[in-house]
């Protein structure tokens, strides 16, 4: 079983910059991709940053060029770091963990406690 805990996140103004951290423990050695997602009041969850085992990156359009994921396989960590943050990018940000099943892509997740993303003046 696969224990995320995160750290990080606090109350930030438009324009500042945040670092969000996971550290993952349990069953790491069969972790394919690390990354985040959030979660708006009203929205459903969405997609941030992930990266693989491999060093593959994948962002959502409304944070390519602001954020940026580094994963550290030797510490088992996976690190957001956030600049040029805007209102809209306010939520609670949940790391994520999962292993590939199968080469059709069936997968387990693994999720962290959440933590929250704040960005007001």
């Amino acid at each position: 079983q696969v224990q995320l805990v995160e750290s990080g996140g606090g109350l930030v103004q438009p324009g500042g910059s945040l670092r969000l951290s996971c550290a993952a423990s349990g069953g790491i050695r069969s972790i394919y991709s690390m990354g985040w997602y959030r979660q708006a009041p009203g929205k459903q969850r969405e997609l941030v940053a992930t990266i693989t085992s491999g060093g593959s990156t994948n962002y959502a359009d409304s944070v390519k060029g602001r954020f940026t994921i580094v994963r550290d396989n030797a510490k088992n960590t996976v690190v957001l770091q956030m600049n040029s943050l805007k209102p809209e990018d306010t939520a609670v940000y949940y790391c994520n963990a999962y292993r590939l099943l199968n080469v059709e892509g069936a997968r387990i997740d693994y999720w962290g406690q959440g933590t929250q993303v704040t960005v007001s003046q």
